[in-house]
């Protein structure tokens, strides 16, 4: 069942007879955000007895869609004004095509400044060609895009460049033009990314954009919390680009998405007990409380090697 988080995602549903009874268990998987470019959003099953659900943003609230735009806008205006780079941490999987799917629109509607973009990032490029070939995945805005006379690569503009090579990367650091860079990983833990950080994050003119959780004790982590220096490949370097955090553009369902989630489950019959796992702590039981005060009845944050039976 598709889960609406990046392609192929999917919630798992077991159906269990044993003497005559039957119990449906639902495993939520990383619930889509709604309304994300490209995927379909996430389904939901009905008559479900138990559910084991992610919470990990459970007390967050994401910004809309259009502050997402707006952000992008923002960035490559500066960027372009200071002459700097952007360089995004992303994803391979589900984020990069995010972003190459939103650049992409504002090139067609003739908003895009005078940038270069590149994705760089190898399994990015694969991931890519593997999105290309199931448009069946895609929502009804992706679809009408790929049919358009005026689009019919939704995920490649005459200003995009896909990279593979190492050399061809290198030269980047080089670049005498305002560009953005989007390479993994996405909490900046590995990758071409870390290697664009050593060259540009010490320079004004450099923008860091986040366009996804970073993991405490990461190296995004500590960008984005505003600590300098900071540690790469061994060496201290001191953070002077401009720091921006892109809060609408997690693939991941906020807490008021994961409580509609939960909701559409019981519509057609009580859910007996819900498990909140994939969460930080205080997420986790910041939503377990949120079910609460919506009538769930039995909802447990579950401890490390803790077992059940259901």
């Amino acid at each position: 069942m598709d889960a609406g988080h990046i392609l192929g995602s999917a919630s798992v549903v077991v159906d269990v007879e044993e003497r005559g009874r039957t119990r449906r268990l639902l495993f939520s998987g990383d619930v889509g955000n709604s309304d994300l470019p490209i995927l379909k959003d996430p389904r939901t099953v009905g008559d479900v007895d138990v559910v084991i659900m992610e919470s990990t943003y459970g007390t967050r609230a994401h910004d809309p869609r259009e502050r997402a735009d707006a952000v992008i806008n923002d960035v490559l205006t500066r960027c372009c004004e200071r002459d700097g780079k952007i360089l995004v941490p992303a994803f391979a999987v589900g984020r990069t095509q995010s972003l190459v799917y939103r650049l992409n629109g504002l090139w067609e509607s003739g908003d895009l400044p005078p940038i270069r973009a590149f994705v760089d990032s190898p399994l990015g490029v694969n991931v890519t060609d593997v999105y290309r070939l199931h448009p069946e995945c895609y929502n009804a805005e992706a679809l009408k895009a790929l049919e358009s006379e005026a689009d019919h690569d939704p995920l490649g503009f005459e200003r995009l460049t896909y990279i593979r090579k190492v050399e061809q990367s290198k030269r980047l650091n080089d670049l005498d033009e305002p560009a953005i860079i989007i390479a993994a990983s996405g909490m900046c833990e590995g990758g071409r990314i870390v290697h664009h950080l050593a060259h540009h994050v010490g320079k004004r003119s450099t923008t860091v954009l986040f366009v996804g959780w970073q993991a405490p004790h990461t190296l995004g982590r500590k960008i984005l919390e505003g600590k300098s220096p900071v540690r790469i490949f061994d060496a201290p370097f001191d953070v002077r680009a401009r720091i921006v955090k892109g809060g609408a553009f997690s693939a991941h369902a906020d807490g008021p998405g994961l409580l509609r989630w939960a909701e559409r489950v019981r519509e057609s019959g009580s859910v007996e007990k819900t498990f909140l796992v994939h969460g930080e702590e205080d997420s986790a039981l910041g939503l377990a409380e949120a079910l609460g005060e919506r009538g769930f009845d039995d909802v447990e944050v579950p401890e490390r090697g803790a077992s059940y039976e259901v």
